[in-house]
């Protein structure tokens, strides 16, 4: 792909998402694009950083750190799932980790957070859907994660999920709608600040 049709590309997604924030009366400068360059070589991020792209999201911490050193300067993000034996690797890299789907992950991870002194932000996974084949808290037990967070001083930002695959994002929009309203109650009930919602 050159470099003038990954532009056309994304012009394309700014224009969707312009016409979404429109639609739900909301600022489109509150929208982050997380371009996921999980299989992606790092001449093809670095053609993405050219086109105006900082923030990549990656599925494996070692792949993205052996990638990173080879890119240009970036935001990195752990889109994937994080295993307990890679936090120390992940905090050398990832500003945001998206992927935070049970309480022992939350508890090795405050450890880990207190002795590198480093403290990204964290999206703990609701698997909204209740599907048997994605990780992530139940809209019930993610109470158990906040808390956990809380009593480890470990920073979370919000939630995440990624709905049932469908044809139509009409059916999509459901999942989302319940991912946000559990964020609302969330805020409330631990009068804290929960402003991003990763939606895949």
């Amino acid at each position: 792909m050159n470099e003038d049709d990954l532009q056309t590309r994304i012009d394309s997604i700014y224009s969707r998402i312009d016409a979404a924030c429109a639609r739900a009366g909301r600022d489109p400068m509150s929208v982050q694009l997380v371009a996921v360059s999980k299989t992606f070589p790092p001449e093809i991020i670095d053609e993405a950083r050219n086109c105006g792209l900082s923030l990549f999201g990656e599925n494996r911490v070692q792949e993205a750190l052996a990638k990173s050193q080879l890119c240009g300067r970036a935001d990195w993000h752990l889109i994937g799932p994080l295993q307990r034996n890679k936090i120390r690797y992940a905090l050398q890299l990832f500003s945001c980790i998206h992927s935070i789907d049970n309480v022992r992950l939350i508890e090795q991870l405050a450890v880990a957070c207190d002795e590198s002194g480093v403290r990204p932000d964290l999206l703990l996974e609701v698997n909204v859907a209740g599907e048997a084949s994605k990780h992530g808290f139940t809209p019930a037990s993610v109470r158990e994660g906040i808390k956990a967070a809380i009593d480890g001083g470990l920073r979370v930002v919000g939630l995440m999920t990624v709905p049932p695959w469908t044809p139509d994002p009409e059916g999509s929009r459901k999942y989302f709608r319940q991912l946000r309203e559990l964020r609302d109650a969330l805020e409330q009930e631990f009068s804290i600040s929960l402003p991003e919602l990763s939606m895949g």
